[in-house]
């Protein structure tokens, strides 16, 4: 109950811990044992997509999401060869973490990844974390994988919008109505981070070190799974 009133309500350890009675030291070891046991039964990604595919799915659909959190001074190089905080977005201008997540065709999640620092592009956290189940779902289930432009070039069977030409020629009309029809159905890739995050409130601002997010998402995710009756 400890636990699920973190995830629930968002509220401060050592105020829960007063509430059951406990210190504060045990009210944060408690939180973070139910943690490491919840995320353990997290689907894996593979399983995620067979079941997917015996549910009937005739495509999932890929988004990723930064899961804004306390700052970590941890330093990384970026591309230009300057030292920069590695849990830092200079797109979303706050510290956190990098999670992408696979969802059914009606955006329910199915399976989300490890974290990675936010600043990783969601591209290259999907090629380390995602990409390869991905291209063997298309190949071996027929399920293909629909995405937002962000993921342009992640390879065969992950279906991106196509992008303007550089001459900015107008996009014939099939072209179009192809990227109305995919940005329609991967557009529901944005309800499944909604449900977790609307469900459990501690998902919104993790005080956690952001490399407990991948867990915390992972048991958030779980959780979703019992209360909609998704566990095997």
């Amino acid at each position: 109950m400890f636990a699920l009133r973190w995830f629930r309500e968002s509220r401060d350890v050592p105020a829960l811990a007063r509430d059951h009675g406990i210190s504060r030291a045990t009210g944060y070891r408690y939180l973070a044992e139910v943690i490491d046991v919840v995320a353990a039964q997290a689907p894996d990604l593979h399983e995620a997509l067979r079941t997917a595919k015996a549910d009937g799915a005739t495509h999932v659909v890929l988004d990723g999401k930064l899961f804004a959190s306390d700052r970590l001074g941890e330093q990384t190089t970026s591309v230009r060869g300057e030292q920069i905080d590695a849990w830092y977005s200079g797109k979303a201008r706050e510290p956190g973490g990098n999670i992408q997540a696979v969802m059914a065709p009606d955006g329910f999640p199915l399976w989300v990844s490890d974290v990675m620092p936010s600043s990783v592009h969601d591209l290259t956290t999907a090629r380390g974390h995602v990409l390869g189940a991905l291209y063997w779902a298309a190949s071996q289930l027929d399920l293909p994988t629909l995405v937002d432009s962000g993921y342009d070039g992640a390879g065969i069977g992950v279906l991106t919008p196509v992008k303007q030409p550089a001459n900015k020629r107008a996009l014939d009309v099939d072209t179009r109505t192809y990227n109305a029809l995919l940005r329609s159905l991967s557009c529901l890739g944005e309800r499944g981070f909604a449900l977790l995050t609307g469900r459990w409130r501690s998902l919104r601002h993790i005080t956690a070190s952001p490399r407990k997010i991948g867990d915390i998402v992972k048991a958030a995710l779980v959780l979703t799974h019992f209360e909609h009756g998704r566990l095997t």
